[in-house]
């Protein structure tokens, strides 16, 4: 096998292109979809797909429309999905007429109350990281990269992005569905040829020429506004004035962001780089689509550092869309990359002291993943076995801040120029590859003499915990926050001429560095002068509440039930939830806890869902 989370099968010719046909059918969260698969030989025998909660009507040969044989598993795999098997004698392509379903793990569907404007609904993708199966079949790994071409047919008042080029939007024709078949052969039940071209329907077409991994397919449709950014940037969301122009405003220091980046990483590939800012539900703080970054609403704080998390997405452009891990047990090799590249963009952007506090709050993050996992110090490891792990129970900071540590270590060691040097080099050999771990140390050996000898390479990517010579950022504004922290813990509380120019990374590092509990009343105290739990950044205000939570300070329970019910960013779910129901003698957190989920869980991604059942299950 290729991929522990994958049916793909190592024997088997790889899908180098996909062409879609959607057709979206709001009542009933519903896709019927066309999809042609090409792979890179003509194959005769068994083909492997990765499927999740989709219907297969038929498959097809597109050269002569004779049917070809198949067979779905009966049984479901908990993270794998439904093996389909594709019997091809051969094909070089195959046609496969299918549909979604409303449970889609991938795929959350509004409905019009739960969107901004109330009037029309909305769907969005979330394919990262095993979800592509749930929209198409395929070979739902990042070691079979794919082209892509997709027409999606939708009402006439809406409109749609997606994570390739938009090149057209027309009128519904039946050329649109080439080899697709009468309604009593099709096996849809109906006639998809005469749905496609109903009246008050429109088709847009998009093409990504580029080979990407599944899981970066990308598309939202609904009711989208825009607003221009840059030359290479555009701000979608929905159509709401007010979400637009914050986005814009927020957003404004992009080009300049990508200017950097190149400066530092080599020519951006993607041509555009467009963000489209969606509805509070959007389980991640951003998910780097090319060509069409995804972010959560969470980051339009008001005062351009929401920008960190654009410079995050934008550095994936090279690290992680360019050059990927082969699956999830490098996963790695996207993050801790892209978090190393962030901190050197936000440092062009916005000085040293910015990318310190950026730093020093992922170092706060890391060990509290170790305190996290200290049960399974597999997970703590850079390089892991996920075998019959879900990807998404295992997500954390530490390939992100442990990998970001062993890149910043290497840094150290032969110092910047070369280290920069060395990317640019790496960025180059692999781009539009998919690597693992060991591609990679031996790269940086052949390219680095004696590395081995100054780090221990096999310790950092294959050992436990942190490593010894891993490091806190060092500043002077750094150092000043973290002894305010601990002044805390002697009752002294920071004086306003002492935070008077902090923003929300300074206020969420000092958070980070209080003890996990204190008195409610110092918490009280701290709120009345400084209005944290008020914040409209997400990060201080759910850093305030898990400290109001953790101790049992019960007067900030209402807003931590507002916070739960208006976002669904795991980020803040997570640590809340957990907060609430991890310990002995909280009975009443418990009943709180489990109260908010059932009230807020229609409004959550799937994939949220998911990892609040699993935090319940563990705890409650």
């Amino acid at each position: 096998m290729i991929d522990p989370h994958s049916f793909t099968d190592s024997t088997h010719p790889l899908t180098t292109h996909v062409s879609l046909t959607l057709y979206f059918h709001f009542p009933s969260s519903t896709i019927h979809a066309t999809a042609l698969l090409t792979l890179q030989t003509p194959h005769t025998g068994p083909l492997s797909l990765d499927t999740r909660s989709l219907t297969i009507h038929k498959i097809l040969d597109p050269a002569t429309l004779t049917p070809i044989p198949f067979a779905l598993s009966s049984s479901e795999h908990p993270i794998k999905g439904r093996l389909l098997t594709v019997y091809l004698d051969n094909n070089s392509s195959a046609l496969i007429l299918y549909s979604t379903s409303p449970s889609s793990s991938a795929l959350q569907w509004l409905s019009p109350p739960q969107t901004f404007n109330k009037t029309h609904p909305f769907v969005y993708t979330q394919c990262h990281p095993v979800h592509a199966r749930s929209v198409f079949p395929c070979q739902d790994t990042p070691a079979a990269r794919v082209c892509y071409s997709a027409k999606l047919n939708l009402p006439r008042e809406l409109s749609a992005v997606m994570s390739a080029r938009h090149c057209d939007r027309h009128d519904p024709v039946g050329t649109d569905l080439d080899g697709m078949l009468t309604n009593e052969e099709s096996g849809f039940g109906f006639d998809l040829k005469s749905l496609w071209c109903e009246e008050g329907r429109v088709v847009e077409e998009f093409v990504m020429e580029q080979p990407i991994p599944p899981y970066l397919f990308a598309f939202a449709v609904g009711e989208l506004g825009f607003r221009e950014a840059g030359p290479r940037t555009r701000v979608y969301s929905e159509a709401v004035d007010a979400v637009l122009d914050a986005a814009a405003r927020e957003f404004a220091g992009t080009e300049e962001m990508i200017r950097q980046a190149e400066r530092l990483f080599g020519e951006y590939d993607w041509e555009r780089f467009d963000l489209l800012v969606l509805p509070p539900s959007f389980p991640y703080g951003g998910m780097e689509n090319p060509r069409m970054v995804f972010l959560t609403p969470t980051v339009i704080k008001g005062d351009a550092s929401g920008a960190r998390m654009v410079a995050h997405e934008l550095a994936h452009s090279w690290t992680g869309n360019l050059i990927t891990n082969k699956n999830n047990e490098h996963f790695w090799l996207n993050e801790g990359f892209t978090t190393y590249a962030e901190r050197r963009i936000v440092e062009a952007v916005q000085g040293e002291d910015i990318a310190a506090l950026n730093i020093g709050n992922g170092w706060r993050g890391l060990n509290e993943e170790m305190e996290r996992f200290k049960d399974n110090m597999e997970f703590t490891k850079l390089k892991n076995n996920q075998e019959g792990v879900d990807p998404d129970d295992m997500y954390s900071r530490v390939p992100y801040e442990k990998g970001f540590q062993f890149l910043w270590r290497i840094e150290h060691q032969i110092g910047r120029p070369a280290f920069d040097e060395f990317l640019k080099k790496y960025i180059a050999t692999f781009k539009f590859k998919s690597i693992d771990t060991e591609t990679f140390l031996d790269f940086l050996k052949a390219n680095v003499h004696g590395i081995e000898k100054d780090i221990d390479l096999q310790l950092w990517t294959e050992g436990t915990g942190i490593p010894p010579d891993a490091h806190e950022p060092v500043s002077n504004l750094y150092i000043k926050i973290t002894s305010l922290a601990k002044d805390f813990k002697l009752g002294r509380m920071p004086r306003e001429d002492e935070v008077a120019n902090w923003t929300g990374q300074e206020w969420e590092l000092y958070l980070k560095n209080l003890p996990r509990a204190v008195e409610a009343s110092q918490v009280l105290a701290l709120d009345a002068r400084y209005r944290l739990s008020e914040s409209k950044d997400y990060e201080v205000k759910v850093a305030f509440l898990q400290l109001a939570i953790s101790s049992r300070c019960r007067d900030y329970y209402g807003e931590v039930e507002k916070t739960l019910k208006e976002v669904g960013r795991m980020k803040y779910l997570r640590p809340l939830y957990s907060g609430l129901v991890q310990g002995p003698g909280n009975e009443e957190e418990k009943i709180l806890a489990k109260r908010v989920f059932a009230e807020a869980r229609e409004c959550y991604h799937p994939i949220a869902q998911r990892t609040v059942e699993a935090i319940f299950a563990k705890h409650v």
